[in-house]
């Protein structure tokens, strides 16, 4: 994942910048970058792997301002990227993938364009973006031709004299949201940056919608539209639970989750708990439904810690993983404990660091339950899981099957036979005492949105 951020103002946003920014840092772990517009364009980028972002970015904090300026943490790519265009001098920032981002490449190299941002022999995304924007006779129509072209998804933010342009590609899976505040507006991945920023939620952008903002208000929207597809993964996982998508607070999903978890369940137990931070909220609905106490056999030690799902590489995610959860043996000990969890990606942390924790702590009983449906394919548009090899319920195909197959419908389904033994070898390769899923039925009805504006993809293989 990745999170942008940008506000313009009739006054210096630094500080709104620098902190808005900041809210972001859920988002991603590999890069983080502010660029600012006062007399001259300033930018820096930090890795964040090995840092925070305050403390990295603090000295460009103290050190410049200025009235209009854009910055994002990037799951891959360093950003934001500066350009020379025939618009002027732009900054750009961008969320998302595009997975034809090597042949849309090789097409404008062809050309004769060249790209100074190359990372280990891959282009970088923002930088392709600003170079195709570029090639248009005006920014609004570069921003379309750039959704015309791409597969994937992109939510972009590009700032030149005249303001910020924002936009959502026509299907919207990561969407933007407008904040106003006196004399000031900005635009953010997660509504989380604005309350304490003193911002009220304008707008949420439509998809294909482009807008062009300076700190006076909206001074242009383009676009022609399309079919909304928010991830659905934002309420469930990603999002920070002080968001909101389309006016639905992810808080708030996440514990009508956990309520139908509740309501499906027949086991008998001492507590409810979520693995944290993001199953807590769904271990509050769980308890809320149910009537058990919410109590916390894990708790997460945060500082300098980061999500374990984000990291590019296992071997990052499973350290983050054994160091950030801490069990309490008081609380676990004798105890049946209900587990709540957002997802089950990988399955290799819940398994070895998190239930193994519990088991050492002296639980009893552990039953895991899960907030929506298996994963059953990769994100093709977003940066997180790569592969059919990585999903804990493909392994279970394959063990059942004996070999990869290439229809998989009945291990989606929850009603099938083949969907119950995928879910009780899930179980087993986990260890723990019993395992539930919400099915995809129930997710839908706790975000409260239509199926038809939700992505569902890695649950069901169907996007577009």
């Amino acid at each position: 994942m990745s999170g942008v951020f940008g506000v313009a103002s009739d006054s210096d946003c630094m500080d709104d910048l620098f902190y808005g920014t900041d809210y972001h840092s859920h988002l991603g772990t590999e890069f983080a970058g502010l660029a600012i517009q006062g007399e001259q364009l300033h930018r820096e980028i930090h890795r964040i792997a090995h840092g925070q972002f305050k403390s990295l970015l603090d000295g460009f904090h103290r050190s410049y301002a200025g009235r209009m300026g854009v910055g994002a943490i990037s799951h891959s790519d360093p950003q934001p990227i500066i350009v020379e265009s025939r618009f002027g001098t732009c900054a750009i920032v961008t969320s998302g993938l595009i997975t034809n981002r090597e042949e849309l490449g090789r097409e404008l190299i062809q050309q004769g364009v060249t790209f100074g941002e190359v990372r280990d022999g891959r282009l970088n995304q923002t930088e392709l973006i600003a170079k195709m924007v570029g090639r248009s006779d005006s920014i609004v129509s570069g921003i379309e031709r750039v959704f015309d072209r791409i597969e994937g998804s992109v939510s972009i933010l590009l700032m030149v004299r005249d303001g910020i342009y924002a936009a959502c590609d026509r299907r919207c899976r990561l969407p933007l949201a407008i904040g106003t505040r006196d004399g000031t507006m900005a635009v953010a991945s997660e509504t989380c940056a604005f309350p304490n920023l003193g911002f009220k939620i304008q707008k949420h952008l439509q998809p294909g919608e482009i807008v062009l903002f300076d700190g006076s208000g909206l001074k242009e929207t383009a676009g022609s539209g399309g079919q909304r597809k928010i991830c659905a993964f934002l309420w469930i996982y990603t999002g920070y639970p002080a968001s909101s998508y389309e006016g639905v607070s992810v808080e708030t999903v996440r514990e009508r989750c956990g309520q139908a978890l509740a309501q499906k369940d027949t086991v008998k137990a001492d507590l409810a708990s979520g693995v944290p931070d993001s199953g807590t909220g769904h271990a509050i609905g769980y308890a809320m439904a149910s009537g058990l106490p919410f109590r916390r056999p894990l708790v997460k030690y945060s500082a300098g810690y980061g999500r374990s799902y984000t990291p590019p590489s296992q071997e990052v995610r499973d350290h983050i993983a054994k160091m950030k959860l801490i069990s309490i043996e008081d609380i676990t000990r004798g105890g049946r404990l209900i587990v709540c969890e957002d997802s089950i990606v990988r399955g290799t942390q819940l398994r070895n660091l998190t239930i193994q924790k519990l088991w050492d702590a002296g639980a009893a009983e552990v039953h895991i339950r899960v907030a929506c449906p298996p994963i059953m394919f990769p994100c093709r548009y977003n940066l997180s899981t790569r592969s059919t090899e990585e999903l804990a319920a493909r392994r279970a195909v394959r063990a059942l099957e004996g070999a990869d197959i290439e229809d998989v419908g009945d291990y989606v389904d929850a009603g099938t036979d083949k969907h119950r033994r995928m879910v009780e070898w899930i179980c087993d390769d986990l260890k723990c005492t019993s395992l539930v899923y919400l099915n995809l039925d129930e997710m839908v009805k706790a975000i409260g949105l239509p199926h038809s504006d939700l992505c569902t993809h890695c649950w069901t293989g169907q996007g577009d």
